[in-house]
C-alpha cells in the first residue's frame, strides 16, 4: 500500500530579488575600485601647493611617476631604479612617440630627485612632462 501522494515536484526557480542585489553591489564595488586605480597616486607622496593649480584629468595612457621623500621612484606601485625607470619610459616612447609623464614629486623630498626623473623623462625622448600640485 503506498500513502505517497503523486504530486510533481515544484523546482523553486531563481530569486531574481537576491541575484539584483548581489550584481548591483558588485558594480557599485567595481565602478569606485576602478575610479581610484585610475589615479596612480602614491599615498604617501604629498605633492606642493600651488594657488594657479588646475585640476587635470589625465588620459589612459598619462605615466604618473611618484618621487618619495626618500628619493624612491614609484611607478604602477613599483619601486624602480633609474635604470628600470629608463628602460621603462624608452619602451613606451617606442611605442607612443608622444608619451605623457606626470611627475609628483613630494614636497619634503630633495629637488635634485626630481631633476633626476626629468633627467630620465628627457633622455628617454620624452617631450610631454607635467608636474602634480595640490590646489
Amino acid at each position: 500500500m503506498n500513502l505517497r501522494s503523486h504530486a510533481p515536484l515544484h523546482h523553486p526557480g531563481i530569486q531574481l530579488a537576491p541575484l539584483v542585489d548581489v550584481l548591483l553591489l558588485l558594480l557599485i564595488f567595481f565602478l569606485l575600485t576602478w575610479n581610484a586605480a585610475r589615479n596612480e597616486n602614491e599615498l604617501d607622496v604629498k605633492v606642493p601647493k600651488a594657488s594657479a593649480a588646475k585640476e587635470k584629468t589625465s588620459p589612459i595612457g598619462d605615466v604618473v611617476v611618484n618621487v618619495k621623500a626618500d628619493g624612491n621612484v614609484v611607478v604602477n606601485r613599483r619601486t624602480l631604479s633609474a635604470a628600470e625607470l629608463s628602460e621603462l619610459l624608452k619602451s613606451l616612447v617606442q611605442l607612443n612617440a608622444e608619451q605623457a609623464v606626470v611627475i609628483r614629486g613630494d614636497e619634503a623630498g630633495a629637488y635634485r630627485n626630481v631633476i633626476g626623473v626629468l633627467n630620465i623623462c628627457s633622455e628617454a625622448g620624452i617631450t610631454n612632462v607635467a608636474f602634480a600640485t595640490a590646489k
